[in-house]
């Protein structure tokens, strides 16, 4: 099984044949600062060369590496993020950091490879036009809940990059991959990879079937959010091609076992 998108075909030591992806979800911080620029940081340190994030736009349509729709959770903000401008989140904090734009994000560490999940249709416009800005096609593999934003970002850039299927797209692939067209499906809707959880409420979704089917299509399963170190080691046996966790300290080591570490060369 292989993919087009170097995004999801890397060259660092350890990888090709011997996938699968490590991804740091959100950067990595045990003290409530995720998706900030100490967090992803903190990843990077660890060898990390992919780390998630999220985007949402601000009211004067700066896009913020921003999980939540609104600030209280993880910042001495209240409200919508949506209804800040730029400036006035710049004021706010995460555990004493500043709110990263996105841009700060994709400038910062240019060998760094970025999941991004579009959290909203106004981000969906100036991210396309940040990743034609830095020419950052081959970097960055653009995910959604919704298909709908996914595409309007598709529709901005000039070159492709890799995705992932929304909810309702990966319920379709995992469904008519019973029947195998499920390739078919991946084709129109121009995807690469199904990021996935272990199970929906009850219904186990990521099985040794579900990997075979998707890679018999052409499909990566990277699946969320993993922070078990026998978890790990159990869907990597099951032949999964990337975990996402907030533990990338655990995640790092595991990897290491297997003699994929670390992904970019630590400072």
């Amino acid at each position: 099984m292989s993919s087009a998108s170097p995004y999801l075909n890397p060259t660092f030591p350890g990888s090709g044949q011997n996938r699968p992806l490590a991804m740091s979800h959100r950067g990595f911080s045990l003290a409530g600062q995720e998706n900030s620029m100490a967090a992803f940081r903190a990843a990077i340190d660890l060898g990390f060369r992919y780390l998630e994030t999220d985007v949402r736009a601000t009211r004067d349509g700066v896009l913020m590496a921003f999980h939540d729709p609104t600030l209280e959770r993880t910042t001495d903000g209240r409200g919508e993020l949506t209804a800040h401008t730029a400036g006035q989140l710049a004021q706010l904090r995460i555990s004493g950091e500043p709110i990263p734009t996105f841009e700060e994000l994709l400038a910062a560490w240019p060998d760094v490879c970025l999941n991004v999940d579009v959290k909203d249709m106004a981000a969906a416009d100036e991210l396309a036009r940040l990743i034609e800005a830095y020419g950052a096609h081959d970097r960055v593999l653009v995910a959604s809940f919704s298909d709908r934003r996914r595409f309007r970002v598709l529709r901005g850039l000039s070159r492709p990059v890799a995705g992932s299927a929304g909810i309702y797209a990966t319920a379709g692939i995992y469904l008519l991959g019973f029947v195998g067209l499920a390739k078919l499906l991946a084709r129109i809707l121009r995807v690469h990879a199904v990021q996935v959880p272990v199970q929906y409420g009850r219904f186990t979704v990521v099985t040794r079937g579900f990997v075979r089917r998707c890679h018999r299509a052409g499909l990566q399963v990277q699946v969320w959010t993993i922070n078990e170190r026998a978890e790990m080691q159990r869907l990597l046996a099951l032949g999964v091609d990337g975990l996402i966790s907030d533990r990338a300290d655990i995640l790092a080591d595991v990897m290491a076992e297997r003699g994929s570490w670390p992904q970019r060369e630590r400072a």
